[in-house]
């Protein structure tokens, strides 16, 4: 028997309730919604520790794998460098959002860090996908993992609420996608909590005025056809690989 998205939905409890009615229709009209905390104080202490570790060992090819940005230490393919970067992708309320955009149409795309360093961290207001075709489908969503807590302060990221729906991009709806937005709002949060996002969403870091890193995970996910912003297959060791679930192996498409 195939296993298929279906099934490891399933599996890992995944059902109608995982989300209410009212969290379905926030994510539908604003297009974020607050998953509230799903680490505890001792995880983010680990995650935090293991993001500074590789960091450390990889110093100026850190993120090479995806992308690197002047501003931000980025990490990709994290789940090759240690096992506990899986249980991110296993939660039911990560996955009933994930399901609730995309359907049991989905896999990840790429499982990356970025930590925005003091003085840095600004981003043009940009969406997770280019434009969308009158009455296409929504093709990408991403939650954002806070191992520090998202302030005002350190640059926490600005969302356009409801601009998922607008079928446009910033950089060609907008005459400056850098500046200020008269309708963004900032999702400050605390440590260990999560924000996800409908990636079709206008969104972008903030400048982290702050003397130490704003650093966050982000798994975001995408429709089994397209190409993943990290080949999985091609990155992923046969130890990494070896040791996955039969359900990860199918979120991972490996």
């Amino acid at each position: 028997m195939t296993i298929e998205i279906i099934d490891v939905l399933d599996s890992l409890g995944v059902n109608d309730q995982s989300l209410s009615d009212n969290e379905k229709t926030l994510l539908d009209e604003e297009g974020y919604l607050m998953l509230g905390q799903l680490l505890s104080e001792e995880e983010v202490r680990a995650y935090g520790n293991c993001l500074n570790r590789i960091a450390e060992i990889e110093g100026d090819d850190a993120g090479k794998e995806v992308h690197q940005e002047d501003g931000a230490v980025r990490l990709s393919n994290v789940i090759d460098k240690d096992p506990m970067f899986e249980k991110l992708l296993l939660n039911p309320r990560l996955l009933a959002g994930v399901q609730h955009i995309l359907g049991t149409d989905f896999k990840l795309s790429a499982l990356n860090t970025r930590a925005a360093l003091p003085g840095e961290g600004r981003q043009a207001l940009h969406s997770d996908w280019g434009k969308l075709e009158k009455d296409e489908e929504y093709q990408v969503c991403i939650a954002i993992w806070a191992v520090d807590d998202f302030t005002i302060e350190n640059g926490a990221t600005r969302l356009i609420p409801g601009s998922h729906k607008s079928g446009q991009a910033p950089a060609e709806a907008l005459d400056d996608p850098m500046a200020d937005h008269p309708e963004q709002i900032q999702a400050t949060i605390k440590s260990g909590h999560t924000i996800f996002m409908n990636a079709h969403i206008w969104h972008g870091g903030m400048n982290n005025s702050t003397d130490l890193p704003r650093r966050a995970m982000h798994t975001y996910f995408c429709r089994r056809r397209h190409k993943q912003q990290l080949d999985h297959k091609k990155y992923l060791s046969a130890e990494t690989v070896g040791r996955l679930s039969p359900e990860l192996r199918i979120i991972l498409d490996v």
